[in-house]
């Protein structure tokens, strides 16, 4: 049985926002300000650790967070900007302190947080590799024994010798991620640092990871690529408003993440300062179920303060995993439209439907094709579900096989 190298209990961290004062109008309302701030800014922080006196410029960015992770376990750690995500990370990392709860961790900690995390700008990036080490508790020898290797994978070899500061982004991202992989750390903790990387790097560094996994390593990953998350981790942890909301397998924590202030009807209605969009879709089935190869339809309602003489409405029809699966666009000039003053509607029709079974929602866009100016974009919304019924061809529906299935012709 796998022993738990890394347990948090309870743990909260909470930070004091900036208030705006009250600004004097006179000078000796400015002068006794001068004074005044500094005593008050010092009680705050005093107050800080007392958890009985608390007002509008407390901020909890963790409340209460709990799990375990086994050895060998990869953990994702999903939730939108704002969340907390980072801010555990930081904290597992020893970066900050909690304010309150209790950390055990069992090992070695490798770090990738934030682009050129631990580098020195007027070191080489040679230099920096063995800092980095140094920092982990590896050896001379050690490092010496996976330099080239570390070289070689950061794809910065020609620039190797040249200080960091002359770096870009992405090179600083491809050697610190590098070092902190190479240097086998029994933790290895990731943020979103791999977005600046280019993709082919990505592939490399979600390549990486896998095989860090399966050499018995334990892996924290946070990133908003859901297919990279699903791919890579087995476990997940989902965390909003810095509470968690889901701990468990992986398919579960990302159904829990975009279920997260999803409105569940099929119509919708949004009040933009530019209009109101109304969407409204029929599945061929009740209870947002959409039966495979059904027609779908999608009925857009536009009410604008000014009558267009272009308008251009699109939808698309995204996956579980934030994947862009249909693009449907309408514009003014090519077809036309139902309108009732400056109220706009569209209907589209797409005949036999052959999404694979899965979850899917709506996004809705809306401009002036005339201007080329964009007036209002809705995500998330009407979700439903494709369902097969009564197909004999099971083979069809292998998972990750595909998202939509092609009217081909067929002849022999």
């Amino acid at each position: 049985m796998s022993k738990t190298v890394i347990k948090v209990e309870n743990l909260s961290k909470r930070y004091r926002l900036g208030l705006k004062e009250n600004q004097a109008k006179t000078l000796a309302g400015q002068v006794a300000n001068l004074i005044k701030f500094p005593w008050q800014n010092l009680k705050r922080l005093r107050e800080m650790n007392r958890f009985g006196t608390e007002d509008d410029s407390v901020f909890w960015a963790l409340k209460d967070i709990n799990f375990e992770v086994k050895e060998g376990e990869v953990l994702g750690i999903i939730g939108k900007n704002g969340a907390g995500k980072s801010t555990l990370l930081k904290i597992l990392s020893q970066i900050t302190e909690p304010t309150s709860g209790k950390i055990e961790i069992y090992g070695r900690v490798a770090s990738l947080l934030e682009v050129g995390t631990g580098f020195h700008p007027e070191l080489s990036g040679r230099e920096n590799i063995y800092m980095n080490g140094t920092i982990l508790g590896m050896t001379r020898r050690e490092i010496d024994s996976k330099l080239e290797e570390i070289i070689d994978f950061s794809g910065v070899e020609k620039f190797i010798d040249t200080p960091v500061k002359f770096y870009s982004s992405g090179m600083k991202v491809r050697l610190g991620f590098s070092v902190a992989a190479h240097l086998e750390p029994e933790i290895l903790i990731i943020d979103e640092v791999l977005a600046v990387g280019d993709y082919e790097f990505q592939q490399k560094c979600l390549g990486k990871m896998e095989d860090v996994a399966g050499q018995g390593r334990t892996v924290l990953f946070v990133s908003h690529n859901l297919q990279a998350v699903t791919t890579l981790t087995n476990k997940s942890i989902v965390l909003e408003n810095g509470v968690c909301i889901y701990h468990g397998d992986t398919d579960g924590g990302v159904q829990s993440y975009l279920n997260t202030g999803r409105k569940n009807s099929l119509n919708f209605e949004s009040d933009h300062k530019s209009g109101i969009i109304k969407v409204e879709l029929k599945t061929s089935e009740p209870n947002n179920v959409h039966r495979f190869g059904k027609m779908l339809s999608i009925k857009i309602t536009v009410e604008l303060p000014l009558r267009l003489v272009n308008p251009a409405i699109a939808y698309q029809i995204f996956d579980e995993y934030e994947n862009a699966i249909i693009h449907e666009l309408y514009i003014g000039s090519e077809m036309k439209f139902t309108r009732d003053g400056n109220q706009l509607t569209v209907k589209s029709e797409l005949n036999e439907l052959k999404l694979y079974p899965g979850s899917y929602t709506l996004k809705i866009h809306f401009a002036d094709n005339f201007t080329k100016t964009k007036i209002d974009t809705v995500s998330n919304v009407c979700p439903f579900k494709v369902e097969v019924m009564g197909e004999t061809r099971d083979y069809y529906w292998q998972q990750g096989a595909a998202k939509y299935v092609a009217n081909g012709k067929w002849s022999v």
